[in-house]
């Protein structure tokens, strides 16, 4: 590969930031830019819901530290706008154009539109940016009426908390019957729904919102069972939506996010992977059904991935195979969790002490536990978390064949056996025949010429030797260390290296440039 070769970021948020530090690590010495339609360099979104809200802390200290050894070319502010893969450009605003050799797509996802929902009044916010969570505290703070949430989940919940915690009056509206329902199995969701309900917050569960009503001085929201609601502020948490609308026509495969391999490598593009919130790829650990994970740490960790996929190549990728968590705080409550619980078809408790609130949730389908959420239980997490390992192995492909051509034998029809012919009694049996021993026949040996053993690259491994149980048992030591550190708003601690070989894109002379292998703090 020549000098001038350069990796396209694009998406300026924890993925792409992550992806970036990892093609450093690994020695790619070409030209990396990051674009980014935000103003701002990657920063800690979880905290938006919470103390940047409350105002407990300031915006300027939310980013991320950034090693100058990147050396990445930062165009912030400078949306996307299309993709050209055959001609390999990125076109930008007033029709520039930026090539790429490698291009790593992590555009993450936007606020889903709400229908009906005046959207261009000031009281109206969505959370998604730093600026929103600024313009939802300032909004807050001009005000002194009731602070409306629409939206159940997460993040809401956490906004509603923020926002009670403050001595405000807030209210929830949800369509379903209980907060958090989905994400968390209903015992726990329960638990959280009298919680907030204890702390003052207002619920309109199972309800929809049937308009809305301007008014100069706040906004009626009329409800399915009759209630209005009268708000000062409106928050809409009702999700989100991946941000694609830049790739239409690109010819890459777009469905609910960027169609990927299990490699991350995206369906339809050559030299391109995609990471984050955007990305929908099969995960072979839990069936390989094509989903997105919009979780705080599988951006930091497929962010990685993606990076170390596009430099060794489609053919020589490992899959992608992580067990997504999550986390939650809220009214001093710590809600954990692992596993992809929407794929469960039932649910168990796993540990709850005698008359304690505190309790585990295992989410079950086909008798394997695909799932755990645990209610101020982060021990008891901790220790149950590697049964998602061990129930749900991964069959990895071959390694010397794509990705795709594995899914695609796999799908195959297997061939069938040929069945015995069944004889046609006669009528009368023929009387027996004396049977004539023969003498064993000897068959001809066939010559075996030896076959030499298949060469995998030693990428990412501390051996030649791909073991796939040392990559599983690595992941439970992350997993473990995830959850000690899940309430930290930084890490502090890096990571054990992977450390690798040659890298298929153009590496320095020496083999990084001087800089460390090891993971840089998450």
């Amino acid at each position: 590969m020549k000098a001038e070769e350069r990796v396209v970021i694009v998406g300026g948020g924890l993925a792409g930031l992550r992806a970036g530090e990892r093609l450093r690590e690994l020695g790619f010495g070409g030209e990396l830019m990051i674009l980014s339609a935000e103003r701002h360099k990657p920063y800690h979104r979880p905290a938006l819901s919470k103390e940047v809200i409350t105002g407990e802390l300031n915006p300027r200290e939310l980013g991320f530290k950034i090693s100058d050894e990147m050396e990445a070319t930062w165009r912030l502010g400078v949306p996307a706008e299309s993709l050209d893969t055959g001609r390999r450009v990125v076109g930008l605003p007033g029709g520039e154009e930026v090539r790429y050799d490698g291009l790593i797509i992590a555009t993450g996802v936007e606020s889903r539109h709400m229908p009906g929902a005046p959207r261009q009044d000031q009281r109206v916010h969505v959370l998604r940016t730093v600026d929103d969570a600024i313009a939802i505290r300032n909004s807050i703070a001009s005000t002194q009426g009731l602070v409306v949430v629409i939206g159940g989940g997460l993040i809401g919940c956490e906004i509603a908390a923020s926002v009670r915690g403050m001595g405000r009056d807030v209210a929830i509206i949800n369509r379903g019957n209980t907060l958090l329902g989905g994400a968390t199995g209903k015992e726990i969701g329960e638990y959280v729904t009298e919680t907030h309900r204890a702390k003052g917050t207002r619920l309109a569960m199972g309800v929809k919102i049937l308009h809305w009503m301007r008014q100069a001085n706040g906004i009626a929201i009329h409800l399915s069972d009759g209630q209005v609601l009268f708000a000062a502020v409106v928050v809409l948490a009702v999700g989100s939506v991946p941000s694609i609308s830049w790739l239409r026509g690109s010819g890459l495969v777009l469905e609910d996010g960027v169609m990927c391999e299990t490699s991350t490598h995206v369906v339809g593009g050559t030299d391109v992977v995609a990471c984050g919130d955007v990305a929908r790829w099969p995960n072979l650990r839990f069936g390989g059904v094509q989903r997105r994970v919009e979780h705080w740490l599988n951006a930091v960790e497929m962010g990685r991935a993606a990076a170390e996929n596009l430099l060794v190549g489609r053919e020589s990728s490992r899959p992608y195979t992580p067990v997504p968590r999550f986390w939650t705080e809220q009214y001093g409550m710590r809600i954990q969790g692992a596993g992809l619980a929407s794929l469960a078809t039932d649910t168990t408790t796993l540990s709850q002490p005698t008359g304690d609130h505190r309790t585990i949730t295992g989410f079950i389908k086909d008798g394997k536990l695909v799932a755990m959420v645990a209610l101020d239980s982060p021990g008891a997490l901790i220790r149950l978390s590697p049964q998602l390992f061990q129930q749900n192995t991964v069959n990895r492909p071959d390694r010397q064949e794509t990705l795709t051509q594995h899914l695609q034998r796999r799908e195959q029809p297997q061939p069938v056996a040929e069945q015995p012919r069944q004889e046609v009694p006669q009528e009368r049996p023929a009387p027996p025949q004396p049977v004539v021993q023969e003498p064993p026949r000897r068959e001809p040996q066939p010559r075996y010429e030896p076959v030499p053993e298949p060469q995998y690259p030693q990428y990412a491994a501390p051996a030649a030797e791909y073991r796939p149980e040392l990559e599983d048992q690595e992941q439970e030591r992350e997993l473990e260390a995830a959850m000690a550190e899940a309430f930290l708003p930084r890490r502090t601690q890096a990571p054990r290296s992977r450390s690798g070989g040659q890298p298929r894109l153009l590496v320095r002379s020496g083999g990084g440039g001087g800089r460390s292998g090891a993971r840089p703090p998450r």
